[in-house]
């Protein structure tokens, strides 16, 4: 039973519909106001129906005072690592430190291709990913004077300027399934952001890849409770129960907590453009959850 000793987080996963185009950032508020942690928001750079993601957490972030905004996770083969840096550190310094960062490889080459990105194989996508923690990390730290240089297979930095530096320290949370990836989480990333629905086993799958990054993180020296880890669920709220996160908000709670307890996890983002929704996981879900797992974390030091 893993203690990775972190406290929970509760967010909305949101979709950046461009029509209408107020409604991602208004959920963002429903967000707030219903007592959540993140506003996490899918980045899809080729996909015409969607606004920019960068542009819509900014907005976001000014309608917003409290909750953390999120990209989940951003599309590294359209983003150069340099002006992602800076853009993160700009929106997190801009909204008082309220930014986290998540990271993924790539998916649906031929629309990154015709967008003007590079098509990379599964093993050049990883390296890029790697290279490009490096280089994110390299424009933050400010404490360094020399430029930075890093001279990468598929990312070349050839004397930067550092700077700016974020207002916190930002997390950077990879979405990782394959085991070089879950590797390179334990031994460089703040934080595991998988989805529920890729697990084709179900929450049980959480041992082996929670394993996986526990390795990554001892080989590269690094407490494996450095780790955060996150889940991206789905699920409806019904009057009875009829299956995993599918009954009342007091079923969801039990799951959940189970989820925390048995497997580590310590976030969970609802995916779900319903503000009735996201109200309900906020407001019933996210404080029952809270203390079930104290009770449960209580018992087990007694």
């Amino acid at each position: 039973m893993p203690d990775y000793g972190r406290d929970l987080l509760f967010g909305a996963f949101i979709t950046p519909v461009a029509a209408p185009a107020q409604q991602a950032v208004e959920l963002a508020v429903t967000a707030e106001t219903a007592g959540l942690d993140l506003a996490a928001f899918q980045d899809h750079p080729y996909q015409p129906r969607f606004l920019d993601t960068w542009t819509l957490m900014s907005y976001a972030a000014a309608r917003t005072s409290r909750i953390r905004l999120l990209p989940d996770v951003l599309n590294l083969p359209l983003r150069q690592p340099v002006v992602v840096a800076r853009s993160a550190a700009s929106l997190d310094l801009l909204s008082g430190g309220r930014l986290e960062l998540g990271l993924g490889t790539g998916a649906f080459w031929d629309a990154i291709v015709a967008a003007g990105g590079q098509r990379l194989s599964p093993g050049d996508a990883v390296t890029g990913l790697e290279e490009a923690i490096r280089i994110i990390r390299g424009v933050w730290d400010t404490d360094e004077t020399a430029p930075l240089r890093v001279e990468g297979k598929i990312h070349q930095v050839r004397g930067a300027k550092r700077g700016p530096a974020p207002a916190h320290d930002v997390g950077i949370w990879l979405g990782a399934y394959k085991p070089r990836m879950l590797r390179l989480t334990g031994a460089a990333a703040d934080g595991w952001l998988p989805s529920l629905g890729y697990l084709r086993g179900g929450p049980a799958d959480l041992v082996p890849l929670n394993a996986a990054i526990d390795d990554g993180a001892a080989s590269a020296g690094r407490d494996p409770a450095s780790v955060r880890r996150l889940l991206n669920i789905s699920g409806s709220f019904e009057p009875a129960g009829r299956g995993l996160l599918q009954g009342p908000p007091a079923q969801w709670a039990e799951q959940l907590a189970e989820m925390a307890v048995e497997y580590g996890i310590s976030g969970f983002i609802l995916a779900s453009d319903d503000a009735a929704s996201i109200t309900r996981f906020g407001a019933e879900v996210a404080p029952a959850v809270r203390d079930l797992v104290a009770d449960a974390r209580s018992s087990r030091t007694a």
